[in-house]
């Protein structure tokens, strides 16, 4: 009887753990999935900049403006750009330290994105050893309730 209240106990635990862990996991996703498209998009800013940088002043350029739409404009100056520092706020600063701004905050959210990877893997791994306790226990729970032991 003992032994029957411990392993019960022990399934509603592991049962709410599992729940936790699920979320914990769903969240990572989340977060992964919003590292990825940062990644994408800076990656395809540092593209454009080195593309800008071979370009001379005077080139026509199509630059996007969303929907697979392009608007036709004249390079005005190769040297600067217009870079967002957070919060909304954008700077001019020099082609070079326009792109090794974009670098260094590709590699910070490359390291965000790796750090994330490893946290879930191990919540998976957490996630997949729980449901094997969990499948066990639920097994020697239906079977000390056998139809002779029913109360």
């Amino acid at each position: 009887m003992a032994a029957r209240r411990k392993e019960e106990d022990e399934l509603r635990r592991l049962s709410v753990e599992m729940r936790y862990l699920e979320q914990t996991a769903e969240t990572l996703q989340q977060r992964m999935s919003m590292l990825n498209a940062a990644i994408t998009d800076l990656s395809y800013a540092n593209m454009t900049l080195d593309g800008v940088e071979k370009e001379k002043e005077s080139a026509e350029l199509l630059v996007p403006v969303g929907g697979s739409s392009y608007v036709k404009v004249k390079l005005a100056s190769s040297d600067k750009v217009v870079v967002g520092i957070g919060a909304g706020v954008s700077v001019e600063k020099p082609l070079a330290e326009a792109k090794e701004m974009l670098k260094e905050r590709l590699g910070e959210l490359e390291k965000s994105a790796v750090s994330a990877q490893q946290q879930f893997a191990q919540i998976a791994d957490r996630i997949n050893t729980g449901r094997s306790r969990l499948e066990s226990l639920l097994s020697m729970v239906r079977e000390g309730q056998a139809p002779g032991n029913v109360r």
